[in-house]
């Protein structure tokens, strides 16, 4: 299993709209075949920038998802909105502790 890190960064205005998107379609991304979690962070100190973290079981899982008619309704929508250009990582986890 490995994380996807997302940075994206919104014109304030399109916030709502993110938003908005994102409650309709999280079912669907966190429904994908391979996808373990799905969450979604706000920065604390500039509200326009927005994580998401989301658990995959293969990087072959996640190909799929980015390569299905899903990810590209869901990309479509949410670049129009941006106002810096969109980081990701792919990241193996070392250690979690509860």
């Amino acid at each position: 299993m490995f994380v996807r890190i997302v940075k994206m960064s919104f014109h304030e205005e399109n916030i709502p709209a993110f938003l908005e998107n994102f409650e309709i379609i999280k079912d669907k991304i966190r429904n994908a075949t391979g996808n373990r979690l799905l969450e979604l962070y706000q920065d604390k100190t500039n509200k326009c920038i927005f994580f998401t973290y989301s658990y995959w079981e293969t990087e072959e899982d996640l190909e799929n998802y980015r390569k299905s008619e899903l990810f590209n309704e869901v990309w479509a929508f949410t670049k129009q909105l941006f106002n810096d250009k969109p980081e990701a990582w792919s990241v193996d986890k070392i250690a979690s502790l509860k």
